[in-house]
């Protein structure tokens, strides 16, 4: 039996919620050297589409990894990063939201020392109409 069988087609969550603080941003933007005004320039990005700063798009979907952390259930084997399918942006997190993912296993597929799990995710922001990140997460298990 994986870790998980029992997950199959269940929908996880929704977890709680997580600041998207502008230090936040400016922390990953620092991380990552994708300093676009649109996240960074407070003044500038005023006056651009969104009306304030944004996160990047990265870091709502990084967001989904502590997100997973709190709905999956724990286990005793190691659990990585294996990939991701058919990542979408189709709105905007402004600078102070507030983020919380959905998540459902879609599939799980026998792997070299363990499986593969691809886990449909869903990422909203507090006050946003469409959903800020959707996508498959694929995670491998190792026991």
């Amino acid at each position: 039996m994986s870790a998980f069988s029992d997950l199959l087609g269940v929908e996880l969550g929704p977890t709680s919620w997580l600041d998207v603080s502008q230090e936040r941003i400016e922390g990953f933007a620092a991380a990552t050297d994708d300093a676009q005004w649109i996240h960074l320039d407070a003044e500038r990005a005023a006056r651009g589409p969104f009306g304030t700063t944004i996160a990047h798009g990265f870091l709502t979907l990084s967001l989904c990894v502590p997100m997973l952390y709190e709905v999956l259930p724990r286990s005793d084997g190691m659990v990585v990063n294996y990939g991701v399918n058919r990542v979408r942006f189709p709105a905007a997190v402004p600078s102070g939201g507030r983020v919380r993912g959905r998540f459902r296993v879609l599939a799980i597929e026998d792997a070299s020392g363990g499986e593969r799990a691809t886990i449909e995710a869903g990422v909203e922001c507090e006050g946003v109409e469409k959903p800020v990140c959707v996508a498959e997460i694929v995670l491998l298990t190792v026991s």
